[in-house]
Parts: structure tokens; sequence; C-alpha cells
């Protein structure tokens, strides 16, 4: 069968991936940046999955304010990078897994989630800049990501948006699809977005340590709380988008050690940790969990 064994935490701030197109990530500015994901590019060389499922949102690329799904799975073939203004980023084809993305479609619907299919889509920033981030800088042409993508879609932009433990069950049912898949496949999921950010209004520009590493380390020791925090507590706390870690509760609430919402298996193991301030006035988290 499929497993998932590993999950994946990442800020996907659009400025970083124009950072790494531009070449700028030696630039004092940008280099404890990407100096923190030295770890993670050697990590998924050591560990390269059959398949990376990635949670994220699209930025009105594929969506818009006119529909916009709460939960959206990519079940294409591939995916171009989008065009959002200012030309795709100069990287690989995403491409997908339409088998596993299906089979996972038909199970977490008939355990009761709602998802919309996707049979075509560009997929933006947010899906990419993790992927560039983890995988290195490649050529567009010449070169591939290292396995197929699934990318699953959230609505964390036009309210209302779903809770953190909607979030953290919907987890628990991909992972139930992904071990009812017969192929024997390593699966890694990511959960991707914040951290602690705000573009618009008064509070333009806040950013919260300190929710931020709470956050982190609810996540990481005691995902039941973390996947408590209402939702006031993350607009007030980590801003309008900081919203956004509610995609990193899917990723964790799939991880072997939590069952029918709760804690009872062994936790994974923490492979890495790294926290940075400021991104483009964002806030960047990133983490690895290995299940044991």
């Amino acid at each position: 069968m499929a497993k998932i064994t590993a999950s994946v935490y990442t800020s996907h701030v659009p400025a970083i991936g124009a950072a790494l197109d531009l070449g700028k990530t030696h630039e004092p500015y940008w280099q404890p940046v990407f100096e923190g994901y030295e770890y993670g590019k050697q990590w998924m060389k050591d560990n390269k999955p059959d398949v990376i499922f990635l949670v994220y949102n699209d930025h009105a690329t594929a969506f818009s304010l006119e529909m916009i799904p709460t939960f959206a799975i990519g079940t294409a073939a591939e995916f171009q990078p989008a065009d959002e203004g200012w030309g795709p980023r100069p990287v690989p084809v995403v491409k997908g897994h339409p088998d596993l993305a299906s089979h996972i479609a038909q199970s977490v619907i008939q355990q009761d989630f709602d998802l919309t299919i996707v049979n075509k889509m560009d997929v933006d920033h947010g899906l990419t800049v993790p992927l560039s981030l983890m995988c290195g800088e490649l050529d567009p042409v010449k070169d591939a990501w290292p396995c197929p993508v699934i990318p699953f879609a959230v609505n964390v932009v036009q309210y209302p948006v779903p809770s953190g433990q909607r979030c953290f069950n919907l987890g628990q049912a991909i992972r139930k699809a992904v071990e009812s898949y017969d192929e024997d496949l390593n699966v890694h999921i990511w959960g991707t977005g914040g951290m602690s950010h705000q573009l618009q209004g008064a509070r333009a520009g806040l950013i919260n340590k300190e929710f931020d590493n709470m956050f982190l380390d609810k996540l990481i020791e005691d995902p039941v709380a973390a996947a408590a925090i209402p939702h006031i507590d993350y607009v007030r706390e980590a801003g309008s988008e900081g919203i956004e870690l509610v995609m990193w509760l899917i990723a964790r609430g799939a991880m072997s050690d939590v069952n029918n919402g709760k804690v009872t298996g062994k936790a994974p193991k923490l492979m890495k940790r790294f926290y940075h301030v400021p991104a483009s006035n964002t806030a960047v988290g990133h983490a690895i969990l290995e299940n044991q």
C-alpha cells in the first residue's frame, strides 16, 4: 500500500521565488533565508518520495473571488506554472499523479469531506516556491521536479475559510485515503503558507514571533492543541494572512501518530526546524517531520 512517511512545512512567500529567479539568494538580506533550507534540500535528495501531496492556497490564478472552492484537488497529468502578472516563474512544469489523486478524491469524499475536482489549472507561487526551496533551482526545460506532485488548494482568501480543526481532521482522512491505495508508494505531504503576516490595512507588515513559535511548538509537540486554536486568534495574533497556517494542520493531521483526532501513536521525529524574520514583511517558518 501507499504510505505517508514524512511531512514538510514551509512558508511560500512570493518574494522568495523572485529572489531565486533573479539570482539574489546570496545577497545579505536573503542569505539567511536560503541557508535555512540547505538541510531540507539535502534531506530531499536523501529521502526522495514517489509523490508529494502539496497543500497550498491559490492567489487568484486558478480561482477568483467569483468562484473559489474550500478544498480543491488537482487530478491532471501536469500543471503549468502560472503567470501572476509578470510572466510564469522559470521552473519546470509540475507533473501530477492522476491515479493517486483520483483515488484520494474518491476516498476523502466518501469520508464526508467535500472536495472540488480540478482537471486543469495552473499553479502559482504558493506551490512552486516550496518546491524550489526544497528541491533547489532547476532549469525549466532541461530539468524536472524530483517526483509527481498532487496540488491541493485550500481557500484561505475569501471568507468563510475552514477552521484549523476541520483541516486537521481532513489530514487524517487524506492519510486513510493514501493508505488504501494499492500501489506501494512513498508519499510526502507538505503544508505551506504563513507564517504571521498582514498585507493591507492599519496592521500591514505585522509579524508576531511569539505566536509563530508557539504555533510551531504546538504543531510539533501537541497537534491536537494546535488544531483547537480558534480562527480569531490567527487573525488577531498572526494577521489577516496568518490564517494560512491552517494548511499546515492538514499535513500534521496526516502523520501516523494522530488517530481519531487524538495523538495515540509514536511522535514523529523532528528533522528540521527553522524560523526567520523578516522576508518581504513576512515571517518564514519551516519544519520537517518523519514518521517513526
